[in-house]
């Protein structure tokens, strides 16, 4: 149960708050009803963490590697000149 806490709640009850990311998922802080920040377990910040990968791997990794793609620029124009 993802739940949303206004900061100043989440300060008095940080514990709860921490306990709740344990076994509820992500708690969400809002600041002027504006969600800021999210507090989540370290099980899942590792699960994040371990999907990351290089920006090349991902290239290597693409379905699209070895595909015939026209990557040339179109020259022309993208919108009339401007008059001053």
């Amino acid at each position: 149960m993802t739940q949303s806490w206004q900061l100043q709640e989440a300060k008095n009850k940080f514990s709860k708050v921490v306990k709740d990311a344990e076994f509820y998922g992500p708690q969400v802080i809002t600041k002027h009803g504006v969600e800021t920040a999210v507090v989540l377990s370290y099980a899942d910040y590792q699960q994040l963490a371990a999907r990351q990968q290089k920006l090349s791997e991902f290239f290597r990794n693409s379905p699209l590697v070895g595909a015939d793609l026209d990557l040339t620029r179109n020259s022309s124009p993208s919108r009339p000149a401007l008059e001053l």
